[in-house]
């Protein structure tokens, strides 16, 4: 996949942020298929997928916890200055998965182009001055210094900083669910997925909480409020209905990803491409959850990955019903509004643009 390129939204507070889920989404796009690779690995290998293999098995938490973030830091810094900034947007995130132990796909997005704007700086200031035949030198010991600076930044400063934000919505999530407001967690948990703390808040809070439910009473519908593959399923339909032309080509293979292997996060960059499709998959999380208190629904554990078929192998005798409705239930809102969101596919001006040859980037001195 070519380098996706934001579109130009102008001015406002609209626009900006739309430009950052923008910018956001590019640093992603490029790695769905990395994404994609994560995604199969885990479907397949883990003890609960199709072909459990413990040794392939251990490929998942590396992927997910080094690689990924390694290679959205290496994007978002090569969006800012080309390859040296690349290079130094991949070690500093090296700081940042070290510095925290949940997948720090957030924390790369922060450093990797912080990174580059930094090495970009010093070039602005060093090469001007540097004599000729020293240039490879110069060049390599900046960006070594940089990069080394910035991953200690990075663990010691964003990395933690990323770790409280991620607590913090989990905090928030399980006073929601104490006050028994479930439809409204969705409110917090869905942008809370999109910026890929899903994980942290699904397994370090609704977990837990869905396990001591579930000993008492066979079930639980906390194990549901994150990992519904409903909404995204809804959303991924819009897009291929009425998203962008040159995205929409896209959009099958993510729906297999996402509904049948229970990878969610191949979703999360469709809705940085715009934004206000949050509306969507918060309105079809709070359906579906709403469904699910209605028909009496739970699981006796966590669906990992939260695949259609992950649920029905942990659906209690009898309750089918309930799970699925909930399932199609906020596919269907969710896909009802997106398709709204996004114009019924009409032409709104800020359709999103075809992706587009490299970034600019700074050209490297010659040597003498």
């Amino acid at each position: 996949m070519t380098e996706y390129t934001p579109a130009v939204y102008g001015t406002g507070l609209k626009a900006t942020i739309q430009r950052v889920g923008g910018h956001l989404a590019a640093m992603i796009m490029p790695n769905i298929g990395a994404f994609i690779a994560w995604g199969l690995i885990t479907a397949l290998f883990i003890p609960v997928g199709w072909l459990p293999n413990e040794d392939f098995a251990k490929l998942v938490d590396p992927i997910i916890k080094v690689l990924l973030p390694v290679l959205i830091g290496y994007t978002g810094g090569r969006m800012v200055h080309g390859q040296r900034g690349a290079v130094v947007g991949a070690v500093a995130t090296m700081g940042v998965v070290v510095g925290a132990d949940i997948p720090m796909f957030l924390g790369a997005m922060i450093i990797g182009p912080l990174a580059a704007f930094v090495i970009k700086l010093v070039d602005g200031v060093v090469q001007q001055r540097t004599r000729a035949g020293f240039e490879m030198l110069v060049d390599n010991f900046t960006a070594g210094i940089a990069g080394a600076g910035m991953a200690l930044l990075g663990m010691w400063g964003i990395g933690p900083i990323v770790q409280v934000v991620t607590e913090a919505a989990g905090d928030a999530v399980e006073w929601l669910v104490n006050a028994n407001l479930l439809p409204l967690a969705s409110i917090l948990i869905e942008p809370a997925k999109v910026l890929f703390l899903n994980n942290a808040i699904n397994h370090g809070v609704l977990g837990p909480l869905g396990v001591a439910e579930a000993v008492r009473d066979g079930k639980s519908i906390l194990f549901m409020l994150e990992s519904n593959p409903g909404p995204g399923l809804g959303l991924l339909l819009a897009y291929l209905f009425f998203g962008p032309r040159s995205l929409r080509p896209s959009t099958p293979a993510a729906m297999i990803i996402q509904f049948f292997g229970g990878i969610h996060e191949i979703y999360f960059p469709y809705v940085l491409m715009k934004p206000r499709l949050i509306l969507a998959v918060i309105a079809g999380g709070a359906a579906g959850v709403f469904t699910f208190i209605v028909t009496g629904a739970g699981l006796v554990a966590t669906p990992s990955p939260g695949s259609i078929f992950a649920y029905l192998a942990v659906t209690p005798k009898g309750g089918w019903f309930g799970v699925l409705a909930g399932i199609v239930v906020a596919a269907g809102i969710s896909f009802a509004v997106a398709a709204a969101l996004l114009g019924f596919g009409r032409k709104t001006g800020e359709e999103t643009p075809a992706p587009t040859s490299e970034p600019e980037t700074t050209p490297a001195p010659q040597e003498a």
